[in-house]
């Protein structure tokens, strides 16, 4: 039998079918997988892909909620700007030639405008384009007395932040801007659209999920070229809740008024029962309504924005050379250590040497051998230098810090706040802020600067506050708080029970009396009638950033059940603080005393 030749071209051609077959059986089984991941495993994705081509939102801007002060008068307020807009959906190429001439006529406008608006609107296929801007009132009322006449052309309206008072109390309420473009990326998960605004600072910061609001508007259906379908319905956007503060405008108001005579300062109306702010201004202000202008004139923004008097800077809530008002620290010092009870008495002296200096007694003389509350009452230095030599940096330092120094207050609006500065011997051995450790070390001379509130000391009016509020209140330390609403990071927090003994605050708070009885804050009293007793502290300290001097005082009334406490700071106005800070405290209590 003869044996068969194996041919290859024979065999492959055999096999061809089935290649082929296997072929398309595997692509079959390609795009039957790829049907399944889309109809099934990915159906929602590409549906909700298809609906956002498919449906669009013609936007309707939220209200933010009003900002009233504790009495309901309105800080904050929304004011709407108009415009004339059209949707061409629902307007034929012929109507808009007729809409054209009868609107340019009506509202005493240029055609060529409002065809260059719409044509740009329609090459962007808008369903809502805007023909005009900030419509006068006059214009307002031509349009709505032929508006049955023009279907399609309506007036829109564009809420803007609007600040009744302008400057008042502006660093306390803030203001908003539009979102960047790299915060919306984020902001829009939030439902922020572009353009939208965002409160900065302030309330308007520190409340802007409870005032803003949420959007609105109307849903429509396109089809693939973008062609106006039909509407789907209307959801009205969600006015923003309105929030009430616990300033008090009459106080506010006096409290902006005593500040316009001076370079710069600060003052706090305080309730030292709870922490609530009726009052807070600071000078320079500015104001608020240049925010909500859609055009800002270059001069007005470096006014505000490059100008060295930093109108934008919140006093109140900076640190400074306390001075004299800080005594109070160096007498609780003294008294806790146990080295000095309440009924020392020192000899003062004209001048004490520490180091390589002879520090000065302020009235070159001293006043011989007294107590802390007549040290209080005339204000020695040299009685505190050596209370403040004696007890050392750190005891001083741990009563400032009870006392709520060195550490934020609590106010809802801590992005203005500053820490301050509270030596201690752990932060000269660490270099002071400026050097090498080990390199700075506390030297005498520090310690005669600490006692009475210099260099190496600088405090913020606000903590100043807290301070003097723990004096008044009888020895508990409060949230300085600008408004009820329950916020996580503050609100409703009970006053704090300090560790420092209730008989040491009496002392102290004899002394703050017998400074406005016959000390050096006694011209409190000069042209006020009625006035409850009131108890507090003078305070003149030199600039440690090399300015004039600054001016402070602060007090309480009425002295024994405290009802309301003022820190009055005037910024490098050299003379004293019974000169320039305390008439400002003055005026205030006059307004108190005349409400109540």
């Amino acid at each position: 039998m003869e044996k068969q030749n194996f041919n290859k071209e024979d065999f492959l051609l055999n096999r061809q079918p089935l290649v082929i077959y296997l072929l398309t059986s595997f692509t079959f089984l390609l795009i039957l997988i790829r049907l399944i991941f889309l109809q099934l495993v990915n159906y929602e994705n590409y549906k909700n892909m298809s609906n956002e081509n498919r449906i669009r939102l013609i936007a309707s801007q939220p209200i933010r909620g009003l900002i009233t002060d504790k009495n309901g008068f309105i800080l904050a307020d929304s004011k709407i700007k108009y415009s004339l807009i059209i949707k061409p959906q629902y307007v034929t190429e012929i109507d808009w030639k007729n809409y054209k001439s009868k609107l340019s006529i009506l509202l005493d406008t240029r055609s060529e405008l409002l065809q260059k608006r719409y044509i740009d609107g329609l090459k962007y296929n808008d369903l809502s384009i805007t023909l005009l801007d900030n419509l006068t009132v006059d214009q307002i009322i031509k349009f709505k007395e032929n508006e049955k006449l023009l279907n399609g052309i309506e007036i829109s309206n564009k809420v803007i932040r609007n600040y009744p008072y302008k400057t008042l109390a502006s660093h306390v309420i803030g203001y908003t801007q539009p979102i960047t473009d790299s915060e919306f990326s984020i902001l829009s998960k939030k439902g922020y659209k572009l353009n939208d605004v965002i409160g900065r600072t302030g309330i308007e910061f520190a409340y802007e999920d409870f005032i803003r609001g949420d959007w609105g508007g109307e849903m429509v259906e396109v089809n693939s070229a973008g062609t106006f379908q039909q509407s789907l319905g209307i959801k009205p956007a969600k006015k923003g809740k309105d929030i009430q503060l616990t300033l008090d405008l009459n106080l506010q108001l006096v409290a902006e008024k005593v500040l316009k005579d001076k370079k710069g300062g600060a003052i706090i109306v305080m309730d030292p029962r709870d922490g609530a702010i009726r009052a807070m201004a600071s000078k320079p202000t500015f104001d608020l309504n240049f925010f909500s202008k859609d055009f800002k004139p270059q001069k007005e923004y470096d006014a505000l924005f490059n100008s060295s008097k930093k109108p934008l800077f919140n006093r109140a809530l900076n640190a400074y050379d306390p001075g004299s008002v800080w005594k109070i620290v160096t007498a609780l010092a003294g008294l806790e250590s146990g080295k000095f009870p309440s009924d020392t008495l020192l000899e003062t002296k004209r001048c004490i040497t520490y180091g390589s200096q002879c520090f000065r007694e302020h009235n070159d003389l001293g006043f011989g051998y007294i107590g802390y509350e007549d040290a209080l009452r005339v204000s020695s230095n040299t009685f505190f230098y050596q209370i403040g030599h004696a007890v050392g940096v750190d005891k001083i330092y741990d009563i400032s810090k009870k006392l709520g120094f060195a550490s934020l207050s609590g106010i809802e609006i801590s992005e203005q706040e500053n820490v301050g500065l509270v030596a201690s011997s752990k932060w000269a051995k660490e270099g002071r802020g400026w050097g090498k450790p080990g390199r700075t070390p506390w030297v005498p001379e520090d310690i005669a600067s600490m006692s009475i509130g210099q260099f190496v000391v600088q405090v913020t009016p606000i903590q100043i506050a807290r301070a003097y509020a723990a004096i008044a209140n009888g020895g508990y330390l409060v949230t300085p708080h600008l408004s009820k609403f329950d916020k996580q990071f503050i609100l409703n927090k009970k006053p704090i029970k300090i560790d420092i003994d209730e008989k040491n605050i009496q002392v102290i708070k004899r002394g703050l009396r017998k400074v406005v009885e016959s000390g050096t804050g006694v011209s409190i009293n000069y042209g006020v009638s009625n006035l409850p007793s009131v108890s507090g502290k003078t305070g003149t300290a030199e600039d440690g950033e090399g300015g004039l001097d600054h001016a402070w005082f602060v007090c309480f009334t009425p002295s024994d059940k405290s009802e309301l406490l003022i820190v009055a700071f005037a910024q490098n106005t050299p003379g004293g603080g019974s000169v320039h800070a305390l008439p400002m405290a003055r005026e205030i209590l006059k307004v108190w005393n005349d409400n109540n």
